[in-house]
């Protein structure tokens, strides 16, 4: 499977059934030779049209519970990804 295969795929969790993104980055653990993570982008809507706020959702690998032909099922909490995206806007500074 290519990255550009992940790309098109929707994301969505199976916790509450919503649609998360596309996939716009993989973490990988080189020493392993594995995929860590996926990176989904975090859009919010504003004004009736959808836009990137700057945010990412980082999905562990663990996380994914399968991938189909059209779409990547997650199951993430979402305060675990809430956290993950404050532990992110801290590491940055």
């Amino acid at each position: 499977m290519k990255i550009s295969d992940f790309q098109s795929k929707d994301v969505i969790n199976i916790v509450d059934g919503k649609k998360l993104g596309h996939i716009t980055d993989l973490e990988l653990d080189l020493r392993q030779g594995r995929i860590d993570s996926i990176v989904v982008p975090q859009f919010t809507k504003m004004f009736g049209l959808f836009g990137n706020n700057g945010t990412e959702i980082v999905i562990p690998w663990r996380n994914i519970v399968k991938i189909g032909a059209d779409v990547v099922l997650v199951r993430m909490d979402e305060s675990k990804a809430l956290r993950q995206e404050e532990d992110d806007l801290h590491a940055r500074s």
